[in-house]
């Protein structure tokens, strides 16, 4: 076996998520993951720390996304309008290719309550970070947690929403609309 293997990450991410589909999260072991795909434990465990990570994996990337979004917005933009223009960039990187890996993350998750928590600690981790950013732009600290809880808030709804089996909306699109719902909500 080759000691590097190219795209060896995403094989074993791709195995995992059908094997916890398939058996369960718990039934499923680190060495049925990377035998399913040639791979050794030891290769796994160079690329995940343990078989939850790789279900979250890509939430240092939505951070980024977030946070690349708060500071991108104009210099007279509303925390509300900087939250905004961090939705639209972490949009961009949910493609339609995605939508079935997300939808099938999601029932991984929410059938077991250890994952689920920990999806929760993320959201809030994120909402955190982004209430930092926007208090290094000047936000006092009650709008900043605001617009960050609600920011992440929008997120959740749309990407709820934007994973469901007919939906053909981008998530952009679907986070447009979960925001004009919001502000009609609070006229």
């Amino acid at each position: 076996m080759a000691r590097w293997d190219p795209g060896a990450r995403q094989r074993l991410q791709i195995a995992a998520l059908e094997l916890y589909v398939r058996q369960g999260f718990e039934k499923t072991t680190v060495e049925e993951i990377a035998q399913s795909v040639g791979l050794t434990e030891r290769t796994f465990f160079r690329h995940f720390a343990d078989k939850r990570e790789v279900l979250f994996d890509g939430h240092d990337m939505l951070q980024q996304a977030f946070l690349d979004g708060v500071r991108a917005a104009p210099p007279s933009a509303s925390p509300l309008e900087m939250v905004t223009a961090a939705l639209a960039v972490s949009a961009e990187s949910f493609t339609d290719e995605r939508r079935p890996w997300s939808r099938q993350r999601h029932a991984v998750i929410t059938a077991n309550p250890g994952l689920l928590e920990r999806e929760l600690l993320k959201r809030a981790s994120l909402a955190a970070v982004v209430a930092g950013a926007l208090r290094a732009r000047g936000v006092a600290e009650r709008a900043a947690v605001l617009a960050a809880e609600t920011g992440v808030t929008v997120f959740n709804v749309a990407f709820s929403e934007w994973i469901t089996e007919d939906e053909q909306r981008s998530l952009a699109e679907v986070e447009r609309e979960v925001l004009e719902e919001l502000k009609t909500l609070a006229a």
